[in-house]
């Protein structure tokens, strides 16, 4: 849609990690919506988007600039297509770390035709000397492109057709403003609520020819972690369990078994999550504790620990930063089904210790 069970847990190995693989990429072209209105969820989004994509076509020209922010798997790559398509206009795809040189942006620019769509991923992670060049392009329609060396180089100026830069980022913070100040319209999007991405995953079933139950979708959506690429991942595991170990229809309880063989719990926690959680609460009392000391007792790398698990249990109210280190909320303690430390005492031991 708008868009592995290994131990290695990795971002883009993770049955829950936002990244897409070979296979994401493979089906997700295959479940993609064509046009705004296919497109679930995002409403805001998609409302803001229509107006200026109608005005842009009702003028003949070619629409602004659109930047597009949110996690990894909410349907930035999917909204750009969508754009090229309600513009009637081809579109050319490529990467913010593909474009380390000047000379690269400049190729790929000077080759583009009137009206095209351009498509830049992390377009955060762009060099500096293709930032600067892309300023001009996005503004002026015009690069200057650089003949020769030293003292001896000429800047000889290249007019472009007019084109549509839609640049995505998952970190709209690393963005210098003059670059997010050239785009015309931008949007973030948001998390899924449960109830649309059980949409999603109806919608993805119909169009893998999945027989699902309501009950069944509602399962796998609260277990996708708000996002559609996740949702479709558990779909084709727990449709893979249903032909093997069932009639092949989903039901809640054929996702629940399924999800449960992939270690994938009722919150969407998986077996790094509750890792972390379990080093958190049982070997630290709930913290605080450092993260380099909390990796260790995990088994992991500092940065798997910090950028592939902890933002989903911050996300989920399960686990807090704090300036003394990372502490466990009571979320955490009932989600693991532990007692915290000294609970008992503060209901009873203390009213007896002050005579309460």
């Amino acid at each position: 849609m708008n868009w592995d069970d290994t131990t290695d847990t990795s971002a883009a190995e993770r049955l829950v990690g936002a990244s897409a693989d070979r296979e994401d990429q493979a089906v997700e072209a295959a479940l993609r919506p064509k046009d705004l209105g296919e497109f679930i969820g995002q409403e805001r989004v998609r409302e803001q988007l229509d107006l200026v994509l109608r005005a842009a076509r009702a003028r003949g020209a070619t629409a602004d600039h659109v930047l597009l922010s949110g996690a990894p798997g909410l349907g930035k790559t999917t909204l750009s297509m969508i754009i090229a398509a309600e513009m009637g206009a081809p579109i050319r795809i490529t990467s913010g770390p593909a474009i380390q040189h000047a000379g690269d942006l400049a190729a790929i620019l000077s080759s583009l035709q009137e009206g095209e769509v351009l498509f830049l991923d992390e377009i955060h992670r762009m060099s500096r000397p293709a930032e600067e060049m892309l300023y001009m392009a996005m503004e002026d329609f015009r690069v200057d492109v650089i003949v020769g060396k030293g003292p001896g180089a000429t800047a000889i100026p290249l007019e472009l057709p007019p084109f549509t830069l839609v640049g995505a980022t998952t970190r709209a913070g690393l963005l210098p403003p003059p670059l997010r100040d050239r785009f015309g319209f931008t949007a973030h999007m948001e998390f899924y609520e449960p109830a649309e991405l059980e949409r999603v995953v109806h919608r993805s079933a119909h169009l893998l020819d999945v027989g699902i139950e309501a009950d069944g979708a509602a399962e796998i959506a609260g277990r996708s972690r708000g996002t559609p690429r996740i949702a479709n991942r558990l779909l084709r595991r727990v449709r893979d369990y249903a032909q093997v170990k069932a009639d092949g229809i989903v039901t809640r309880e054929i996702a629940a078994a399924a999800l449960a063989v992939y270690e994938v719990d009722a919150r969407g926690l998986d077996r790094l999550d509750r890792a972390v959680l379990a080093a958190l609460l049982k070997l630290f009392g709930g913290g605080p504790v450092g993260l380099s000391t909390l990796a260790v007792a995990v088994g992991e790398e500092r940065e798997t620990v910090e950028e592939v698990a902890e933002p989903f249990l911050v996300r989920e109210g399960l686990l807090a930063r704090t300036p003394r280190g990372r502490v466990a909320t009571p979320a955490a303690w009932a989600h693991l089904g532990l007692t915290p430390p000294g609970s008992s005492a503060a209901g009873t031991g203390q009213q007896d210790l002050f005579g309460a």
